[in-house]
């Protein structure tokens, strides 16, 4: 079995709470991160812009160096007498002096060249290698140098191979080198620089303890830097045409610059706390609200339900349960605000108010049917007060005393059962009796006219049904069938009944009169009252009123004629054991 989801309504106010509550604090927590970031973004690019401008600034001084250092060798090959007597000299003693020119001069224009670590001569032809260094060189570092160029240029001579037209680097015994070698007749001109010469300047620039300056090769490998680095931890290789975070947690900033004089470039890898060491706090507090506010977020919308929902939540309950009839319900007393206090008190005096004006309206509307009840009832009196009163007037013109007597008596019972009429119910015998008792004044009243029989169970004796109910029938058809003709049977039949379970007493009054016309019926059916050229007859609507008033829809009365002739009348009532 799923799990079922309360049906919450899009205009439901705590759905409303929720969603404002959201679109207030999401907004504010993803500005305060958007801050953090974004500032972190600009102190970033500024230190990138700044270090980026430095590097290009000495790379250019690299670059104008090395340019200087190039045009001297393009200046010896071809402008410098002594070096093409070296190349093609007449003697061997004019190739003598004009190396030891050629020495002396690069020996005094070196100091000049405070970038460039030592320039060369070799004369392939001759395996000779004329070499100047800067003091600063080791005597190891100069052998092993000497002994690689004598290596690379009889390879290059050798092989034909072309000579790069740029400085390139080599590797000479895990050192780096930049070389630039051109070539001129049998010789090789040119200079060499250590990669550590280069670099040198850069330890007097502050990257911070953490930050690094370092030659790469074209191949974006590292071959030297101001501090111990490992090129697996980094990747060189994009070039550096801008700055860009690298390793996995981008927690490095590289700016660069490639030399415009030779295949290498300078650059600088900055650790990016080192770049953000002045807003560490403010990015902390940053994060700490925002976090913060994302953790509260939770216990807001607990807050929010425990004492705004919950009390409203019993608000409505206690509202639904009135809208249901349920009066009597109050709103329980609950630890809460002040205000919903207040309002839960002025709700539940309000349900009170409501409460007994309910009951007093209901009273009266009790008290105004029992008035109309009796009313109704009332309302047959002084139609047979006065048939009776006709009655005993004819009777006392004949001089019929007997009679009369009996006439008087039975109108005392008759008039004694109506003074109590104003009851709502009597029972079954009772109304049997004044229906013998009224059946015996019209029987004096119509000698020989008139046959009534009345059959039901005698369990139903203590039946309680309203009064004149059957009366009122018979007498109706009395007044509207008895002739002088033809002698009336009137018969009277009641019976328990079911249907569906439900008991209900079945009253059928039959008479062998010429029964009721089409017209008649329809308002009947209709629940009019009834007017002829007599005037209006309210006997089966007063019935029919009385109990709509008592029973409602629970009881019915039907109107019909019999076969062959005759009127009659079903009325059914709810069987009740007690009232």
């Amino acid at each position: 079995m799923g799990i079922r989801f309360p049906h919450v309504s899009w205009n439901s106010i705590r759905l409303k709470l929720i969603i404002a509550l959201f679109i207030v604090t999401v907004p504010l927590i993803s500005l305060l991160l958007y801050n953090n970031y974004y500032s972190i973004d600009v102190v970033r690019n500024q230190v990138a812009i700044s270090n980026k401008n430095l590097i290009s600034l000495y790379m250019g001084q690299i670059d104008t160096q090395l340019q200087v250092a190039e045009n001297n060798i393009l200046g010896l090959s071809t402008a410098n007498y002594d070096v093409q007597s070296m190349d093609m000299p007449n003697s061997e003693d004019e190739y003598q002096l004009a190396k030891h020119n050629v020495s002396m001069n690069l020996s005094n224009n070196i100091l000049l060249y405070n970038s460039i670590d030592a320039f060369f001569i070799f004369n392939h032809e001759r395996q000779d290698l004329l070499d100047v260094f800067q003091s600063s060189i080791s005597y190891s570092e100069r052998i092993e140098v000497e002994s690689f160029l004598v290596q690379h240029l009889n390879q290059l001579a050798n092989t034909n191979a072309q000579v790069a037209h740029d400085w390139y680097v080599r590797e000479i015994e895990k050192n780096s080198y930049i070389l630039r070698t051109i070539k001129s007749g049998n010789l090789y001109i040119g200079a060499w620089v250590n990669v550590n010469t280069l670099l040198g300047p850069m330890n007097l620039i502050d990257l911070g303890t953490k930050g690094n300056a370092l030659l790469v090769n074209s191949a974006g490998k590292s071959m030297v830097s101001t501090h111990l680095f490992y090129d697996e931890d980094i990747d060189l290789s994009k070039g550096f045409q801008q700055d860009y975070l690298t390793v996995s947690n981008n927690n490095l900033l590289v700016v660069g610059e490639t030399s415009k004089e030779g295949q290498f470039s300078l650059a600088a890898i900055i650790p990016n706390d080192q770049i953000l060491q002045k807003l560490p706090m403010i990015t902390w507090v940053i994060k700490w609200i925002s976090f913060s506010a994302i953790a509260l977020l939770p216990l807001s919308l607990l807050f929010l339900h425990r004492s705004l929902l919950v009390p409203l939540n019993r608000l409505i309950t206690v509202m639904n349960k009135i809208n249901k009839g349920l009066v009597n319900v109050r709103v329980e007393d609950h630890k809460t605000s002040d205000e919903f206090q207040m309002v839960n008190q002025t709700f539940n005096k309000m349900i009170t108010q409501i409460e007994e004006l309910k009951i007093n309206v209901y009273e009266e509307q009790l008290n105004k049917q029992k008035a109309e009840l009796q009313h109704l009832q009332l309302q047959i009196n002084p139609h047979f007060f006065m048939n009776t009163l006709n009655i005993l007037y004819n009777l006392a013109q004949v001089k019929n005393f007997e009679l009369i007597q009996e006439m008087t008596l039975c109108l005392v019972r008759y008039f004694r059962y109506m003074f109590r009429s104003n009851l709502s119910f009597v029972s079954l015998q009772e109304e049997i009796q004044h229906v013998r008792n009224y059946i015996q004044i019209q029987e004096l009243r119509f000698p020989d006219q008139l046959k009534c029989e009345i059959t039901y169970p005698v369990f139903l004796n203590n039946l309680h049904i309203p009064p004149l109910t059957i009366q009122t029938f018979l007498e109706n058809s009395i007044k509207h069938g008895v002739t002088l003709e033809e002698a009336m049977h009137l018969s009277v039949t009641l019976d328990l009944k079911e249907t569906g379970f439900i008991p209900y007493v079945e009253i059928i009054i039959r008479d062998t009169g010429k029964g009721f016309s089409e017209e008649i019926l329809e308002e009947i059916r209709a629940g009019n009252r009834i007017t002829d050229e007599k005037g209006e007859h309210i006997g089966i609507w007063n019935v029919k009123k009385r109990l709509q008033l008592l029973y409602g829809d629970d009881a019915s009365i039907s109107c019909y004629n019999g076969y062959p002739n005759g009127a009659v009348i079903e009325i059914n009532l709810p069987y009740k054991d007690d009232f």
